[in-house]
């Protein structure tokens, strides 16, 4: 297959008219056909079920905020099935289950973590909250609960969420209405963490912390969804004194190679991950091309990766050594408005 169809989230606080599409061509080496596939007000964050047959997108809907479920007609087009708003600030994060039957929403601002159910006539429908408390040593980011990710763990067995204001990683078990407390992991006072990523095939797991723009390796046990702290490594080089904000957190698909944005230092941190111990060893940074990278995403060849640059409001691709993990700007760009998020259809 050489080419890739991918969606892009987005605030809508400026030109951005909602989601838009995009296709990687892996021949030409080119992004192209950019177009908007859904209107709609910051679908800053979006999911796409493991068949891809539906996408999930985090909605503002005047002063309220959800989730909202779009099916992908035989056309490919986006078409709305449902969505499930409270009044109340929108999400910014969205995940779903490979029997997309649940979905999990985090939300920065309320601190809270939502489940849905997923009806395929009506969309979603919530079946649960579970509201974080306490604060940590940042004043200014820290005043509260910042529930910044809540996902499934690889076995589905278990959600994590990732609370930015607290210094926590939650594990939770799930019922069908209830949101059920098992460990708490607490990192070091200030730390932010944001966004995690799981191994995809070792008991590892990586945060992205933003306030300390680090990343913390951890082992994962799978049977009592525990994690414990291995690693922590700056994902900015040691001459650098500027301000700079950690965000999106990658593993490429053969677990070899770890990659995270620096956003303030525009940059993508490329890391070695040592196969026996889990740890991570610093390969290289390179430039994102225009400022702030919100995100980015390899493609599911796992030779390219593109990066959103919010600020700018651009996508950059770059092509991936999948022997060295080493990146490559190529002369390819797309202009997109307030680009927060990246999709590829699996």
């Amino acid at each position: 297959m050489s080419n890739y169809k991918g969606y892009i989230g987005t605030y809508t606080k400026g030109k951005s008219e909602g989601i838009y599409s995009f296709v990687l061509d892996t021949e030409h080496k080119k992004l192209t056909a950019l177009k908007v596939e859904a209107q709609l007000d910051n679908p800053t964050y979006l999911t796409i079920s493991e068949d891809n047959r539906y996408l999930y997108s985090v909605i503002k809907k005047g002063m309220s905020g959800g989730v909202a479920c779009y099916t992908r007609g035989k056309s490919g087009e986006l078409e709305l099935l449902g969505a499930q708003v409270e009044e109340g600030p929108s999400p910014c994060y969205v995940g779903v289950n490979r029997l997309n039957s649940r979905v999990l929403a985090a939300n920065y601002h309320s601190g809270m973590a939502s489940m849905y159910s997923v009806d395929q006539e009506t969309g979603v429908n919530l079946a649960a909250h579970v509201q974080h408390s306490g604060s940590g040593a940042d004043s200014s980011r820290q005043d509260g609960p910042h529930v910044h990710f809540a996902d499934f763990t690889p076995d589905e067995h278990f959600a994590i969420t990732v609370d930015l204001g607290t210094d926590e990683l939650s594990t939770y078990k799930l019922s069908d209405d209830e949101w059920i407390a098992q460990s708490v992991l607490n990192f070091d006072p200030g730390t932010g963490p944001r966004h995690l990523a799981f191994h995809p095939d070792a008991p590892y797991a990586y945060v992205m912390t933003e306030l300390s723009s680090e990343v913390i390796a951890l082992q994962f046990d799978a049977g009592s969804g525990r994690f414990a702290v291995l690693q922590t490594v700056s994902a900015l080089p040691s001459d650098f004194a500027e301000h700079s904000q950690g965000a999106a957190i990658k593993i490429s698909a053969d677990g070899r190679f770890l990659y995270v944005s620096n956003r303030g230092h525009n940059s993508i941190a490329v890391f070695r991950i040592d196969p026996q111990s889990g740890k991570l060893a610093l390969v290289e940074h390179i430039e994102t091309m225009g400022d702030w990278p919100r995100d980015f995403e390899i493609d599911p060849s796992g030779r390219f990766l593109i990066v959103a640059n919010q600020n700018s409001g651009d996508l950059f691709l770059y092509e991936r050594d999948v022997e060295s993990g080493r990146l490559s700007v190529l002369d390819s760009k797309l202009e997109v408005p307030d680009p927060v998020c990246i999709k590829f259809l699996h």
